[in-house]
């Protein structure tokens, strides 16, 4: 079935950076009625395939298609087809992370010392869940499950762990990031994947190194495109992070020349009242190359 998302219509939803108007809302209408047994896993699979909608990786977003499936639902918009199984969701009741056994003496000598130093991507690998026990007990907001791309990465002196980071997909809107790097809305939602979050950096209390926070963030960013490369088929051109300024002064990430953005509006992504109801972040950028406002700028990514 032929499909032409170029009819201008009002739009009637949006969901996770898409416009949904009334030619897609038929469009569906029609696959369903085409099909009686039509299953809603296979009614994504096609509605994404007609709207080419992927992740960077070449990838369909049935997940991502799904939540909006079930969003024009419950608008009434569409009734879908019943449900053949449920699908068991591994969010959901998700246990917490093992607990880790290291060692957690006092560490206190400096970076030259510790050399070599040897940082390791453990996404998809056994040390995974040693980073994910070390961020559950020891860091102040916990261990949460990364949702999207996102790679983990633990650092070792010999067989001593000095600390963990993950990264993760950038948040959509990012008013101060925005303007430095100065694309559009549409190139912004084109190019996004080309950008790692700083979700989660621990350096554990007992490692007591000067500078050893702003040494692993720049062993970090010089590798962290060609891993991004090897595991989602696309490399990063730009780091970002928060940094919640009540807490903490960002100083390693100036030290790691990182560049200051300016602060976050303290709303939330799903703020509808204007008003701030959080505390403010100061957001950090570094970029991986030099001509990275080119990169994301460029409209064929």
């Amino acid at each position: 079935m032929m499909y032409n998302h170029d009819m201008e219509t009002e739009t009637i939803l949006k969901y996770r950076g898409r416009a949904v108007n009334q030619a897609d809302i038929s469009f569906i209408k029609s696959l369903i009625s085409k099909e009686e047994d039509i299953g809603r896993c296979e009614l994504s699979r096609q509605v994404c395939r007609a709207w080419n909608w992927r992740q960077a990786n070449g990838i369909l977003k049935d997940m991502v298609c799904r939540g909006l499936l079930l969003q024009l639902e419950r608008e009434g918009h569409l009734a879908l087809p019943p449900r053949k199984k449920t699908p068991i969701n591994p969010f959901l009741n998700r246990q917490a992370p093992e607990k880790v056994e290291i060692d957690q003496s006092i560490l206190a000598t400096s970076v030259k010392m510790l050399q070599p130093i040897r940082v390791v991507q453990v996404r998809r690998t056994s040390l995974e869940k040693t980073f994910n026990g070390l961020i559950s007990q020891h860091h102040y907001l916990g261990y949460t499950q990364p949702v999207g791309e996102h790679l983990k990465y633990l650092f070792f002196s010999k067989d001593r762990v000095l600390g963990c980071f993950s990264w993760s997909s950038a948040v959509r809107h990012l008013a101060s990031r925005d303007r430095f790097i100065g694309w559009d809305a549409e190139i912004r939602k084109k190019n996004l994947h080309l950008l790692a979050y700083n979700s989660r950096f621990l350096i554990p209390e007992w490692i007591r190194v000067p500078h050893l926070a702003s040494h692993l963030l720049a062993q970090c960013s010089k590798r962290i495109s060609t891993d991004w490369q090897e595991i989602y088929n696309h490399p990063i051109y730009f780091l970002e992070t928060f940094v919640d300024t009540e807490l903490f002064k960002g100083t390693c990430y100036r030290a790691a020349n990182w560049i200051y953005l300016g602060k976050t509006t303290g709303r939330g992504k799903n703020d509808q009242t204007g008003k701030a109801n959080r505390s403010l972040k100061a957001v950090w950028g570094y970029p991986l190359a030099k001509n990275f406002k080119e990169y994301l700028n460029h409209t064929q990514t």
